[in-house]
């Protein structure tokens, strides 16, 4: 099997899809990496930085700019934690209340890309994604 093609349509398809979330999310003023952590402090409440990036697997440089961005836009905010250095993020009160219309408008850009899918091929999806991994000893 060609791994490499294989890859590169992952990564084609899963550029169409945050090419189409993205003009989806444009209503609300986010893209769709701010809409992943709205996405997860709404389902996981507050965390620290350290915990976001960890969790979503993105640098930690990275996050802090979207962050900041967001904070801005008056999407989160950032306050001090048990030391200077470490952040506790939250959603502010604009997030929580546009939240289910932000939800309803993101389950309907992937309705349309995974249309062509079965619900049994979704859940083979699924499954074979969570199985994706590369574990390095660090």
């Amino acid at each position: 099997m060609d791994t490499s093609h294989l890859l590169h349509l992952y990564h084609q398809k899963l550029r169409m899809f945050q090419n189409e979330l993205n003009i989806t999310l444009k209503q609300f003023g986010l893209y769709h990496s701010q809409w992943t952590i709205l996405y997860t402090l709404y389902q996981k409440g507050k965390m620290t930085q350290t915990e976001i990036w960890q969790y979503l697997k993105v640098e930690a440089p990275t996050i802090t700019r979207t962050l900041v961005r967001m904070e801005q836009s008056g999407w989160v905010e950032r306050k001090i934690g048990t030391d200077k250095r470490e952040r506790i993020v939250t959603l502010t009160e604009k997030a929580t209340s546009t939240y289910p219309e932000i939800i309803q408008a993101v389950k309907q850009t992937e309705e349309l890309f995974l249309e062509q899918l079965s619900e049994q091929e979704k859940l083979t999806l699924q499954h074979l994604l969570e199985k994706l991994s590369i574990e390095r000893d660090e």
